[in-house]
């Protein structure tokens, strides 16, 4: 049945074979997803679409056409494989801004979209590249997180996610501007929806998680262990179909609050919704909206909702039916995955469902692929579950894609589970764990269980990532040893330096954002940037509620329970001047210009290449205005290249110092002011222990 013979990929097994063979199977997997991905385009004879928003809240689908071929280059900079970009602009414009995240920029009235074949064969150029450490690079098996074939597959898998999302957006572009893909089986077989009914689950203990010697590539958030027992349930024997779903509607179901939670009845307002978001209502009955066509509704395949929608359905047929109804946990989709011994993808000679394009590009009957008792584990569409995802015990964060798992870690982005038509790769495996915005349309629906044991959903979460909790305490924990905290004092020094006009500052490496904040009592608006998703999402949410928790480590095992309060600090009328963007400094986008003062906020000895940042940093900055540098100069060849340290180094035996590194960088542009001012900073790292640095800071005019 497999139509297109770039659908019979996998991804590949990472601990066997000779180097050879892998090498020439990952060249294959990389170019046929890179071919996927653009035949995904294929859809569109009028190319203008593109560059119109599918959805309000995400970029326009020329941003993902970029996205996936400069996360390859990005990625490979940071883990110092390779140290030259292939353009600059391209790879700051399509670096971030892929999910409904706050702090991505998603004004499009910022950029200047580069042309369609700008974009090809600026992608060329990245295939090129690609194949060529492919095909150069030293192998060794097993591949894991340290080898540099690691971060290949990391953006070989990212670009598969991709083609899945983009497929989506596509599914919300007006039909006049698409046209069918001739290679992609579109499933043909409708009819009336088959009788739900549930059918019983032997409970059990269940391990969770992967090892970090999986054969499998996987995502961070995949790795580490949850044991936990199940209690027995019941399960619906096939996934919620568009036919089930009608009865829903037809019952009122979008017009009674009572089956909505509040967020879902809040959606459900706003957005004005009276079906699901793929169902467009016609003169000659219902249709259905796929990628690029509409059909006549099949009432037999599984209809796509968020979860909200999900939610609101289990409420009204748990009153219907007197019955305990809800969407399964995270362990319980397990459950029934694991007992029907499925295999995994790399070791399935063809799909057993409705899974990695092998069978349609396109949702089919929910009635279709049997696993034991139930239908669909697996594949058709994506499952929404009732659990919140978070990192298992033993979680770790990929230092090259920390902001993958952790900025969804936030109770607001549900797990789905079992994959859909179009997951391939990492997405079709059974380890696989994806979490959305509960209000997020995905290729998603679900399966419902009967059950009275609830699902714990934490309301208020305490952050343990340690490397954050660190930034926490040390920004907002007060003042340490008697010394007064920094990240207040550079904003005070930074003030009483800014010049004439203070409209608008920029705070390069913000972390949690308090200096962001403290500049505010000075500008009257304050844009902090930081390359980092995990801080960006706190000083967000301080922005938004005023408060974050954070479990500090005291001694040991123990910890203590901190709030970090903006009322208590005297901020809290200050969060509407200031906004909180994810970037990355060493290549910053050309929309962050026009400032009265920046503020390189000890981050300078982190950047992978601050040389090219201080060249460039007067054209972002007004004439008079002031760049203040606070940095350490604690270098290291793990963050920066030794090329491009500013200073720490010798040159034709001759010494060079930071301080005066720096000046022979910023002379050309720049005016010094004053001498050079020294600021103690104390971080806590537990009950006893501290650590203390000094930071060195200068003051430049424009000229």
């Amino acid at each position: 049945m497999i139509s297109n013979p770039l659908f019979q990929t996998k991804t590949p097994l990472l601990n066997e074979g000779r180097p050879e063979q892998k090498r020439e199977e990952l060249l294959d997997y990389f170019n046929k997803t890179f071919d996927i991905d653009e035949q995904l385009f294929e859809a569109f004879f009028n190319l203008e679409a593109v560059y119109h928003k599918a959805d309000p809240l995400r970029h326009p689908l020329i941003f993902y056409f970029g996205h996936t071929a400069t996360f390859y280059i990005n990625k490979l900079i940071i883990s110092k494989i390779i140290n030259e970009r292939v353009d600059a602009r391209m790879e700051s414009m399509f670096a971030i801004g892929v999910d409904e995240m706050s702090w991505d920029d998603l004004d499009t009235s910022h950029y200047e979209w580069p042309t369609f074949d700008e974009v090809l064969n600026y992608r060329n150029k990245v295939r090129n590249i690609v194949s060529k450490l492919i095909q150069t690079l030293p192998l060794e098996l097993p591949i894991g997180w340290e080898n540099p074939f690691w971060i290949i597959l990391m953006g070989i898998e990212h670009q598969r996610i991709h083609i899945e999302t983009s497929s989506v957006l596509i599914r919300q572009v007006s039909i006049q501007y698409l046209k069918a893909i001739p290679t992609w089986k579109i499933c043909t077989e409708s009819s009336t929806a088959p009788e739900n009914s549930f059918v019983y689950a032997e409970g059990q203990r269940l391990r969770l998680g992967k090892s970090f010697n999986d054969p499998i590539y996987g995502w961070d958030n995949e790795y580490g262990t949850y044991l936990c027992d199940i209690k027995s349930f019941k399960a619906s024997k096939y996934l919620c179909s568009n036919g089930e779903f009608l009865q829903f509607i037809e019952a009122g179901g979008y017009q009674d609050s009572s089956y909505w939670t509040e967020e879902g009845w809040n959606w459900k307002i706003y957005k004005d919704a009276k079906n699901p978001f793929f169902w467009i209502n016609s003169e000659n009955g219902w249709k259905l909206r796929l990628v690029f066509t509409e059909i006549a509704m099949p009432w037999n395949w599984p209809v796509e909702v968020n979860y909200l929608e999900a939610k609101a359905f289990c409420n009204w047929k748990g009153e219907q039916s007197g019955l305990p109804v809800r969407l399964p946990s995270e362990e319980e989709w397990t459950l029934l995955y694991q007992q029907a011994n499925i295999p995994d993808q790399p070791f399935w000679a063809s799909a057993p469902g409705n899974i990695n394009m092998e069978h349609y590009q396109s949702p089919c009957p929910v009635n279709q692929f049997k696993f034991g008792e139930f239908y669909d584990l697996i594949g058709n569409v994506w499952q929404w579950t009732e659990t919140p995802i978070t990192g298992y015990e033993g979680f770790k964060v990929h230092p090259s894609y920390d902001d993958f798992s952790a900025p969804t870690f936030d109770t607001k982005h549900n797990l789905i589970k079992g994959g859909s038509w179009i997951s391939t790769g990492n997405e079709a495996t059974g380890k696989a764990r994806y979490a959305f915005r509960r209000h997020f349309h995905q290729h998603a629906g679900f399966r419902y269980v009967e059950s009275a044991i609830p699902v714990t959903v934490p309301n208020q979460k305490y952050e343990t990532d340690l490397q954050i909790v660190r930034y926490c305490e040390a920004q907002f924990g007060g003042d340490f040893l008697g010394i007064k905290n920094y990240y207040s004092q550079i904003a005070e020094i930074a003030v009483q330096y800014a010049g004439d006009s203070k409209r608008n500052a920029l705070d390069v490496g913000c972390r949690t954002g308090r200096t962001t904040l403290e500049l505010a009592k000075g500008f009257d608006h304050v844009t902090g940037l930081d390359f980092t998703a995990r801080n960006i999402r706190v000083a967000v949410q301080l922005r938004e509620t005023g408060t974050f928790n954070y479990l500090f480590p005291e001694e040991g095992e123990l910890q203590s329970y901190q709030t970090i309060n903006l009322k208590d600090l005297g901020l809290a009328d200050l969060t509407q001047k200031v906004e909180f963007l994810q970037s990355d400094a060493s290549n910053m986008k050309s929309i962050f210009v026009g400032y009265d003062l920046v503020l390189i906020n000890d981050i300078l000895d982190q950047m992978y290449n601050p040389r090219h940042f201080l060249k460039g940093v007067h054209k972002r900055i007004n004439p008079g205005g002031r760049l203040i540098v606070a940095t350490g100069f604690d270098w290291s060849e793990e963050c920066t290249i030794k090329e491009n340290w500013v200073g720490g180094h010798r040159k034709a035996g001759e010494q060079i110092w930071g301080e005066d590194d720096l000046k022979s960088l910023l002379k050309e542009t720049f005016v010094k002011i004053d001498g050079t001012i020294k600021i103690p900073s104390v971080t806590r790292i537990n009950k006893r222990k501290f650590s203390y640095n000094t930071i060195e800071v200068t003051v430049w005019e424009k000229k």
